[in-house]
């Protein structure tokens, strides 16, 4: 197999290690494997790959899409380091409003595996991250749905006061609200 996959504080939530070969060239590894995450349980099908890059202290998040359209996520730091963080929105599970978070880097080469029915969000450490990550539903701004990143509720344990936020993420409403 080319990857350890670690269930976190929140089963469901996974982190992943690949098998990363490396020599005075640079290294190899492989990001995604269908038999392989089968095998670990991850059955989904991805659909839609997403990039993006973000300056130190940006904040992004807590995002989700709504049924039919909920995603699962498989994220990776391309370039840099971030804090990247799943929260259970699931309403009928005892992990309900519980939070973890890792961080992914281009150094550990990890990646987070955060299933539907939970919220996601990330903070960039570095002067600047590159995020890339695989979505197991296309985007639908109709079903797009958010959390304020700094919900009293969930009580994250982010690593800074004043991030940079979008105009988006600031009038997300709270846990409570949705």
């Amino acid at each position: 197999m080319s990857f350890d996959f670690k269930q976190l504080s929140l089963h469901e939530v996974i982190l992943i290690e690949p098998r990363v070969v490396a020599d005075k060239r640079g290294f190899f590894m492989e990001t995604y494997k269908y038999s392989d995450f089968v095998k670990m349980g991850i059955k989904e099908k991805f659909v839609q790959d997403n990039h993006s890059m973000s300056m130190k202290s940006v904040l992004r998040g807590l995002h989700y899409q709504e049924n039919p359209k909920a995603q699962g996520k498989l994220v990776r730091c391309l370039k840099g380091r971030i804090l990247d963080v799943a929260v259970d929105i699931r309403k009928e599970s005892a992990n309900y409003a519980q939070w973890v978070g890792v961080e992914l880097s281009e150094e550990n080469h990890q990646m987070l595996y955060i299933p539907v029915g939970f919220a996601h969000g990330f903070l960039v450490l570095s002067e600047t991250a590159e995020i890339a990550y695989k979505c197991t539903e296309e985007y639908s701004h109709e079903h797009d749905r958010g959390i304020i990143w700094n919900d009293p509720e969930i009580n994250i344990n982010w690593p800074i006061k004043d991030p940079i936020i979008s105009e988006k993420d600031a009038n997300l409403p709270g846990l409570r609200l949705f």
